[in-house]
């Protein structure tokens, strides 16, 4: 056990491996969903569903280990909700193009993403990324966590009159959802050690006892990996898919980049000046995974704002992660258990992490409206666009805009001119 502590600076950080142990199964448990939300998408295209469930937990399994043991970090990852819709609905669907292509186009994004953070570009760009910036982006991952949460328990549901409404809190899901959420935050309040987990389990047994969800079993045979190496390499080459992959790496980048920031300063992880340190090894891992994800069969691999589940419940180092990884892997097997816990179990898990990572807003500079503006329109447009990336990017624009414009030009760095002109370009063309 000293090696372990060792290895992880456990007892540096102020943690115990109880207590990490504790935080990866809770980040499993609020990441478990993907073992059955990632396959239903993808089979869309034609892909098998068993096959894509193994690749699917064996590529959550890699690349949580990786970010782990590489860069200490508690930090998960899985396919990608969003990416795996732009997959199937985008690549597959929209242009055509068969689920091979699509995992070659994958592949290539990944190794250009690897290129990328070996080389110093990526982290000067996430080091650069002003204070305001970071505390709106960790802001806005709490809003998505909100409406993830809402959504899935249908406690928000979709209107065409208004966009979104309130659903119908009759039903068990909403109600059940919400029940987790007080409980989570009342036993919280209490400082009752593993609230997130004991809410979610609660209310999973609920569940199943009342029928509102289906108790599928324990253990079974993980289905055969058809999807292994399949990816069509020279298809995806073809000058068509340019924009495809530019895409996908642009998402990957500023998605992973808004992740770490938002965990890692959750966590108080980030140095005195608010700089990530190892922060080329999480990009490594993060950039592998997606390489990686997509020679064993899925969609591009990243890193989970579900993860902040698990910095609540007090992990601190990347023994959390690979905890969360060994569970994936264990997931192959008690497939059947995974699948039995309800999307709503952990709803309101997530919503108790929501709030918890809105509140450092309050640290920004309330007296310069040009550091917190761009800072709420990345929080908000985050979950009004269902997308960190695009939150991102309309945050970036408005903080290079409002101070060029605002006589303030000096005061933003050049890495943020940078990325607001690329985000800038890729909305206007891609």
């Amino acid at each position: 056990m000293s090696r372990l502590d060792h290895y992880f600076r456990i007892t540096e950080q102020g943690s115990s491996i109880r207590r990490e142990l504790l935080a990866g199964l809770t980040t499993f448990l609020a990441m478990a969903y993907i073992t059955v939300v990632n396959p239903s998408i993808l089979s869309q295209t034609g892909m098998d569903f068993g096959a894509v469930f193994v690749a699917t937990c064996l590529a959550a399994a890699f690349a949580s280990m990786m970010m782990g043991l590489l860069a200490n970090y508690p930090v998960a990852l899985a396919p990608g909700m969003g990416q795996n819709a732009y997959f199937a609905f985008g690549i597959c669907l929209g242009l055509g193009h068969s689920w091979q292509v699509a995992l070659g186009a994958v592949f290539i994004s990944g190794v250009l993403f690897m290129v990328i953070s070996i080389l110093p570009i990526r982290e000067w760009l996430i080091n650069s990324i002003p204070k305001s910036l970071k505390l709106g982006m960790a802001a806005g991952i709490g809003l998505f966590l909100a409406i993830i949460g809402l959504s899935n328990s249908q406690v928000i549901v979709d209107s065409p009159a208004t966009l979104v409404t309130l659903g119908d809190l009759s039903q068990a899901e909403p109600l059940l959802m919400l029940t987790g959420f007080i409980l989570i935050a009342a036993l919280s309040a209490r400082r009752i050690i593993g609230a997130v987990i004991i809410g979610i389990l609660v209310i999973a047994v609920c569940a199943w006892v009342f029928g509102v969800a289906e108790f599928k079993g324990v253990m079974s045979s993980p289905p055969s990996a058809s999807a292994f190496l399949e990816l069509d390499l020279r298809g995806a080459l073809d000058v068509s898919l340019i924009t495809v992959i530019l895409t996908l790496l642009l998402v990957d980048v500023f998605d992973t980049a808004g992740t770490l920031v938002g965990v890692t300063t959750r966590a108080k992880l980030v140095d005195e000046n608010g700089k990530l340190p190892r922060l080329s090894r999480a990009l490594l891992a993060d950039s592998t995974a997606t390489a990686g994800g997509a020679l064993l069969g899925t969609s591009s691999t990243t890193s989970y704002v579900e993860s902040a589940t698990g910095v609540e419940a007090g992990g601190r180092t990347g023994l959390t992660a690979v905890v969360t990884g060994a569970l994936f892997l264990a997931c192959l097997f008690f497939a059947p258990l995974a699948q039995s816990v309800p999307a709503f179990a952990a709803g309101g898990a997530l919503l108790y992490v929501a709030c918890l990572m809105i509140h450092p807003i309050t640290e920004l500079d309330w007296d310069d409206l040009s550091e917190y503006a761009p800072a709420i329109v990345a929080a908000v447009s985050m979950p009004l666009s269902y997308s960190i990336a695009d939150g991102i990017g309309l945050g970036f624009i408005c903080y290079a805009a409002i101070k060029l414009f605002a006589g303030k030009a000096k005061e933003c760095p050049l890495a943020v001119y940078l990325i607001a002109a690329i985000f800038a370009a890729k909305f206007a063309f891609l």
